[in-house]
């Protein structure tokens, strides 16, 4: 059986703005009909690495690879394959949204309207908001003209930038609707995101990218099913709390208030019996537990930070 290639493939990137800023050997793969999920807070550097794989700028090191081609350097013709959505919506000004779209159809050579006028119904774009111009839209109408341009080509692949910022829960939860109807066609997407529903909800598998770099990319079933789960236990004393917490036990504390003398930490099942032996005696007066979420999973890289950039 002939081993898929990669149809998005970013290998040790590096762009590097100074004081920290960037992001640093950065490697990722997208396979036909996956659907990739980049999850991060902003200013990571999810977006910097989307403009690269859409050829905007040049690596300072690795290598970038769209359908096998240069990103750089075959930016126009990677472009006519590809819809994408930018983090930043930004149109011209002085045109009417519909007279918006009429100009992206004839740069994209679309001569058929149907998928067009089903995507502005499925969207909600009204006649009236249509016939506004630019200057004078919200960011939500913005955004859901942005989605109509990008998909009315019914392009190969999906590129998304933080794809449902500015719409309302009700219009988030459709756009998500829409991309699972796509995977089942088989499109590649990659999505990046700092919603953990929305990548949840879609992504087959996940990088979580930290100040710039990958810290780790696992399938989004493996922690779907995953042994480790997330538990929370609530002390009757301060000596307690601070005995359990210094314990030598097979657990990964993610988060501790002393005030109300909680801890929450990670446990796998094969090892939660010996920290149920190590609780015993100690004055307890709360403790649940629940499955390890995305959420979760992701504060594991995060624990020590205090500003989440937005995360939802």
């Amino acid at each position: 059986m002939e081993e898929k290639k990669p149809v998005l493939q970013v290998t040790h990137f590096t762009k590097d703005y100074g004081f920290g800023r960037g992001v640093f050997d950065a490697s990722i793969e997208v396979y036909p009909g996956e659907c990739f999920g980049y999850l991060g807070p902003n200013g990571a550097g999810k977006s910097t690495t989307i403009r690269h794989i859409m050829g905007f700028s040049k690596p300072d090191e690795g290598e970038i690879l769209v359908f096998g081609n240069d990103a750089w350097k075959c930016y126009s013709e990677n472009l006519r394959r590809i819809g994408y959505i930018p983090g930043e919506i930004v149109l011209p000004a002085g045109l009417s949204g519909e007279k918006f779209l009429t100009i992206q159809q004839e740069m994209c050579g679309i001569k058929n309207n149907d998928l067009k006028n089903e995507l502005i119904d499925y969207f909600e774009l009204t006649p009236a908001m249509l016939k506004t111009d630019t200057k004078r839209m919200s960011l939500g109408v913005k955004r859901k003209l942005a989605i109509v341009s990008a998909f009315m080509s019914d392009p190969e692949v999906y590129i998304l930038d933080e794809p449902t910022s500015g719409l309302d829960p009700r219009m988030q939860n459709r756009f998500v609707e829409y991309i699972l109807k796509q995977k089942e066609k088989g499109k590649t997407i990659l999505l990046s995101s700092h919603i953990f529903s929305e990548v949840d909800a879609v992504c087959d598998r996940i990088a979580i990218i930290k100040e710039g770099r990958i810290v780790n990319t696992f399938h989004a079933d493996e922690l779907r099913h995953a042994a480790n789960k997330t538990y929370e236990v609530t002390f009757g004393d301060d000596s307690s709390l601070e005995q359990f917490a210094s314990a030598e036990l097979p657990i990964q504390i993610v988060d501790r208030n002393d005030e109300k003398k909680k801890l929450v930490f990670v446990a796998h099942d094969k090892e939660i019996s010996k920290v149920l032996t190590a609780i015993k005696p100690l004055s307890v007066i709360g403790f649940s537990n629940h499955k390890e979420s995305l959420q979760d999973y992701f504060m594991r890289f995060y624990v020590n930070d205090k500003n989440f950039g937005g995360l939802q």
